[in-house]
């Protein structure tokens, strides 16, 4: 018995929403003031928090701190440590977490 093809394709009975954009969070694009360990590496004082994370990958690649072996962590310098609480090495999903012990609001 051969089965009986359906007409149409994707999904049965849904559409997908039409028009209707996600607004982004303004609490993200609100400046905020950075502590002095922070400010030694992104050389700005008052940004938004997209920003500082964009600043400090800048100085993450520049100086080459990632790690060859596993690009998942982070070897940072001794400026950087300051930042991340002298620790030797941090996994980049940590890193916003860590960021954000010196930011203040």
């Amino acid at each position: 018995m051969a089965r009986r093809k359906r007409k149409g394709k994707g999904r049965k009975g849904k559409k997908g929403k039409k028009g209707k954009k996600r607004k982004a969070n303004p609490a993200f694009k609100k400046p905020v003031t950075v502590d002095d360990a922070l400010f030694a590496v992104i050389k700005t004082r008052r940004c938004s928090r997209g920003q500082i994370i964009k600043k400090v990958w800048q100085y993450i690649k520049k100086k080459k701190l990632q790690d060859p072996k596993d690009t998942r962590f982070i070897n940072p310098d001794d400026t950087l440590a300051k930042v991340t609480g002298g620790k030797r090495r941090i996994n980049m999903l940590k890193l916003a977490g860590v960021i954000n012990k010196h930011i203040k609001k």
